[in-house]
């Protein structure tokens, strides 16, 4: 398939290392790539490899201890809180192992939440809340809360809650790790036709090496370093 080369984001000798007692933990160290606009990446690698850790970095929820993190033409490490803030808002959608929906609020308040903190007002929030629930293939449990909803129905109200702000970028940490195979293959097809039809350059972290497999590219981290591997290498 080709891709737009443009790179949207530009990973330059990132390095993170954590204070363990008298010593340092080096979880990584001078990890270096490209993430095209338009690609759909996985990252790969064993608990613990630093995955979630680099997806933070990536989304400027963490900072690296030494390196830097470009998105379009910004130096995500100069940003000041408020202005890293603001960055996250705008250019991307984050859906997690767990969805982290609000329980006391239905699937349509969950989703529309990401516009009302952007003061947006709410019929217009609602809006485009209900037009993502229909994305998603959810509308008719819209006024359903959480805990009334499956695994696969909350991570799929997650990935609505997500997109809603029409980011550029979306960060997935192992979205499918909490679902049984069924549910999981549903809502990867899921994300592979929104990451289309949105035109999204997304980022997956996973275990799944299957759903590695249908990615543009998958990228391995382990022992601090990362490689490249061609998805069709992986096992079947």
């Amino acid at each position: 398939m080709h891709l737009n080369s443009e790179a949207i984001l530009r990973i330059e000798g990132l390095r993170k290392v954590f204070r363990s007692g008298k010593s340092d933990l080096v979880l990584f160290d001078n990890l270096s790539f490209q993430v095209a606009k338009g690609e759909m990446l996985a990252i790969i690698g064993e608990s613990g490899a630093g995955k979630s850790t680099l997806l933070h970095i990536m989304g400027a929820l963490d900072r690296p201890s030494a390196g830097d993190v470009y998105c379009a033409h910004l130096r995500l490490s100069l940003l000041s809180e408020e202005a890293a803030a603001e960055f996250r808002n705008r250019e991307i959608g984050f859906v997690w192992q767990f969805h982290y929906l609000l329980p006391e609020f239905t699937a349509l308040e969950n989703v529309a939440m990401p516009l009302l903190l952007r003061n947006r007002p709410w019929e217009e929030a609602q809006g485009e809340a209900s037009r993502w629930l229909r994305e998603v293939g959810l509308e008719p449990r819209a006024h359903h809360r959480s805990g009334e909803l499956s695994g696969g129905e909350q991570q799929r109200v997650a990935l609505a809650r997500a997109l809603v702000t029409e980011p550029r970028l979306l960060l997935a940490d192992e979205p499918t790790g909490d679902l049984d195979g069924r549910t999981a293959d549903s809502v990867f097809e899921l994300i592979a036709r929104l990451h289309r039809d949105c035109q999204l350059t997304s980022l997956i972290a996973t275990h799944n090496v299957m759903f590695a497999r249908r990615c543009h590219r998958v990228l391995r981290l382990q022992n601090g370093r990362i490689e490249e591997i061609a998805p069709g290498a992986l096992p079947a």
